[in-house]
């Protein structure tokens, strides 16, 4: 099966794209982890480290190579279009003649060019067709053996025209292309390139490197594309490096230093890897995209997208996504995975940074293929969660872990209980130089003696009187009816449990993940134990995903595309968290969002969430309920429609009515007219029943928008293929 330029999992497709020559002899490096003082700084690709880092691990070495790979065209052709290899298709429907209409037109004319031709060479139309010939050739000829060869070559001469004049009226042509003729393979197939590009436009002979006069560097690229040992992730992570250092010439040292010591091990990942362990969907990272899907070939959609790849890029997921289906719809298998999966390549090249949350157990690539995994609630995870999400100020932290805890309870104002929570954090971080652990915290918020006795104290010892001042004041609020604290103590119960025992930990004795680490090309899978423990599941989805629109908002360099994937976003957004996802699309990142169903959003946030994002998927198997608020969102379009009126009819003849007497009886049917009204009319694109009951299983409906506005009506795409 063609693999439309791209690596795909190991030992299920015949032809990935590109590939290395061999596979390299030595394992890769294991992923290395930020430390608890300064989390992330050990990710980023550098073009600095000395030595050449272990060889990584690849994919086999089949297929085309990646000289190939790079000559095969790519056009783009609207927003989501699989640009590899893709044909065009015109706007509208070409006039094809039905190949019936065409044979039987053709029979008709070949039977007229025989009678006519019957009629005039056996007389029965006189001899005024034969007086040309009398004309041009001398009165001698006839009864001659000359004249008569005259005259049969006169017959096939005629013949020939005969045939000609009723063949295009029979439009044989046309007919004998459609039997005979080279079928045009569909859009959507690949299309290799005719001849290698010129030199000076060789994307594997590098020439933004010859134009700057490192013809040099560019020829130890070359080498390395042409003897196989390069790879599309490699040439994508180098290239980026390159345009780095055109924005920072300083920078080029290095760069010269690293290209000529290591080749196409350049400016590696800090993980030492080069690819990843398997590839489940196609890329295409020269232009950032992987395919999800091919547009359904039928009248829903637009006659140009038919048949055609459809992919999903940074510029797409810049706007957000949301995707609604039951569970069973393959929203994991078909979306989730290829975006984590493209994104993560992306990351090994330097261009995007991953957050994929998901249930413990979900299938989003072997361990190996992330940088940090973390997995709350398991002993054996080498990583923690940092429940303040990096940050030393209390006031941030008080307002990011209250959108977590109570976020979603429609009595609780998160205002309220981050003024709660900043007035315990601000105190405990001044007396300990740190923020609390769950234990400590969950203390404070019951109003244990002991605990609000020893923060006093220290308060006291410290001479921090305007810390003691607001912690008396939330001793005081605690006591009034309603109070926030209240409902923060049992949220923050909830993770006071033995199976989280030795998390969230702030006295650097783990390995926390912060968001703070967005500046850097990481990959990262946070496990959440649903199983058992489904209410605080929820609860740190909705704080990583507050921590994650609030850190995306404030990063320093937003050169990389950061995004979080939330494999299932029930009851983690709220109003604020919406506010952030919305701000998302200026800063360089976006979010993917899965849903079961749209209930699983309180319902005053529903037309929000859906104006929020810029992409719309509704998988198979949705809820009328769903799609009404799918179909709102996607609106209406005007189209043309056309209304047959049958009218019998009554004749006044005796033969005509005799006639129609007949024709009813053998038909069992009134002779009838038909009257065709066409008119313009305004229907919703797709309605909440066809949502719900014409997609077929394996199929979803998507909309795309780009972040600089360009969108695409909703289109019904294969998910399978």
């Amino acid at each position: 099966m063609d693999s439309d330029g791209t690596h795909d999992p190991r030992g299920t497709r015949a032809t990935p794209l590109p590939r290395p020559a061999t596979p390299p002899p030595m394992p890769a490096a294991p992923p290395r982890a930020p430390a608890a003082s300064s989390p992330g700084a050990a990710y980023g690709p550098s073009c600095e480290a000395p030595g050449v880092p272990p060889a990584p691990d690849h994919a086999p070495a089949t297929g085309p190579a990646l000289r190939d790979w790079l000559h095969t065209p790519r056009r783009a052709d609207g927003p989501g279009t699989w640009q590899y290899g893709h044909r065009p298709r015109p706007a509208v429907a070409p006039d094809v003649t039905p190949m019936r209409q065409l044979a039987v037109g053709a029979v008709i004319s070949l039977l007229a060019t025989l009678l006519l031709w019957s009629l005039v060479s056996n007389g029965y139309l006189g001899s005024f067709w034969i007086w040309p010939l009398l004309v041009l050739t001398p009165d001698s000829w006839p009864k001659t053996p000359t004249g008569n060869t005259a005259v049969h070559v006169y017959n096939v001469f005629l013949l020939l025209i005969m045939a000609a004049v009723f063949g295009r009226l029979g439009r044989w042509p046309e007919l004998l292309r459609r039997v005979f003729g080279r079928r045009t393979p569909p859009p959507s197939e690949n299309v290799p390139a005719d001849a290698p590009p010129a030199s000076e436009n060789d994307l594997a002979e590098w020439p933004e490197l010859r134009a700057a006069g490192q013809g040099d560097l560019a020829g130890r690229l070359a080498a390395e594309v042409r003897e196989g040992r390069m790879n599309d992730v490699d040439y994508t992570r180098i290239g980026r490096a390159w345009r780095s250092v055109r924005v920072d010439p300083s920078r080029l040292a290095a760069f010269a230093e690293t290209v000529r010591r290591d080749g196409s091990a350049a400016c590696l990942h800090p993980s030492g890897s080069r690819d990843l362990p398997v590839r489940a969907a196609r890329h295409d990272l020269l232009v950032h995209q992987v395919r999800i899907g091919t547009v359904q070939d039928g009248e829903r959609n637009p006659y140009a997208r038919r048949g055609t790849g459809l992919a999903l890029d940074p510029r797409l997921l810049g706007t957000s996504l949301l995707a609604v289906g039951p569970p069973g719809a393959g929203k994991t298998h078909t979306l989730i995975r290829p975006v984590v999966e493209s994104l993560a390549l992306q990351a090994l090249a330097g261009q995007a940074a991953v957050v994929a949350v998901c249930a413990a157990g979900t299938q989003l690539g072997p361990d190996e293929a992330y940088d940090v995994v973390v997995r709350v609630g398991d002993p054996r995870s080498v990583h923690d969660l940092d429940l303040y999400g990096g940050t030393t100020d209390p006031d941030e932290a008080a307002a990011l872990l209250a959108e977590g805890l109570v976020g979603d309870l429609p009595d609780t104002d998160s205002r309220r209980a981050a003024t709660a929570l900043a007035q315990l954090l601000g105190p405990f971080s001044t007396a300990y130089r740190r923020l609390p652990t769950v234990p400590e915290l969950r203390e404070l918020l019951d109003g244990t003696p002991e605990a609000l006795a020893a923060l006093r104290g220290s308060l006291d010892a410290g001479g921090h009187r305007a810390m003691r001042r607001e912690l008396d004041a939330r001793e005081r609020q605690s006591a009034a009816p309603g109070d926030t604290g209240r409902a923060l103590a049992d949220r923050v119960a909830l993770l006071d449990r033995p199976a989280f025992s030795g998390f969230f930990d702030t006295t650097g004795r783990t390995r926390p993940f912060s968001l703070r680490t967005l500046e850097h090309p990481l990959r990262v899978r946070i496990e959440l134990p649903e199983r058992g423990h489904g209410e605080a599941s929820r609860m740190l989805a909705r704080l990583v995903l507050a921590q994650f629109t609030a850190n995306a908002a404030v990063r320093a360099d937003r050169s990389l595309f950061a995004c979080l994937v939330l494999d299932d976003a029930t009851r983690t957004l709220t109003a604020e968290t919406l506010r952030g996802v919305q701000r998302l699309r200026s800063v360089n990142a976006g979010a993917v969002l899965t849903l079961r169903t749209l209930d699983d959003v309180p319902e005053a946030l529903q037309p929000a969430l859906l104006g929020a994002v810029g992409c719309r998927m509704a998988f198979a198997g949705v809820t009328t309920w769903d799609g009404k608020r799918f179909a709102e969102a996607w609106g209406t379009e005007w189209v043309e429609t056309k209304v047959v009126t049958q009218r019998t009819v009554f004749a006044d003849q005796p033969l005509t009515r005799a006639i129609h007497s007949f024709r009813k009886l053998v038909t069992g049917k009134a002779v009838t007219t038909d009257a065709v009204t066409v008119r313009q009319v305004e229907r919703e694109r797709w309605s909440a029943s066809d949502l719900a009951h014409t997609v077929p299983a394996g199929h979803a409906v998507l909309s795309l928008r780009t972040v600089a506005g360009d969108h695409v009506p909703p289109l019904l795409v294969d998910l399978r293929g």
